[in-house]
């Protein structure tokens, strides 16, 4: 073989190695408040639900870019969330949340919030499966 042909093989090889490295930790999977990177410190994302018997504590007057909430993940783990985010419009009627962040300690610090929203089309569904009108 030539040198340019080791050379290019090369160049190829190591190409893969890097992009197949960004793709990985591109596409995030949902995680527990209590999964491996929470204990190693590394950003994850967790899908849950808003405990609304504890509610939002947001205070706009002094910080309009923060709020916090108490979030169950799927595995029934509650946790305390600061959102370093303005606190969305109707977040109390989202049926799930999504947050990506870190753990600090026993607090889940995120900078992106996703919602779950209750669909529109669910009471005309409800009345459909009643027998009502709409």
């Amino acid at each position: 073989m030539k040198r340019t042909h080791i050379i290019a093989l090369v160049f190829v090889a190591i190409l893969i190695g890097v992009l197949t490295t960004m793709l990985s930790k591109g596409f995030s999977r949902y995680e527990s408040f209590e999964s491996k990177y929470a204990k190693q410190g590394k950003e994850f994302t967790v899908v849950g639900y808003l405990n609304k018997e504890k509610g939002i504590d947001y205070k706009p007057e002094i910080n309009p870019n923060q709020f916090s909430m108490y979030v169950i993940d799927e595995r029934k783990i509650e946790k305390l969330v600061i959102v370093k985010k303005a606190k969305p419009r109707d977040i109390e009627k989202s049926e799930k949340v999504v947050v990506t962040g870190k753990m600090n300690g026993d607090v889940f610090e995120a900078n992106e919030i996703l919602m779950k929203c209750p669909s529109k089309y669910k009471n005309r569904e409800q009345q459909a499966n009643n027998g009502q009108s709409i």
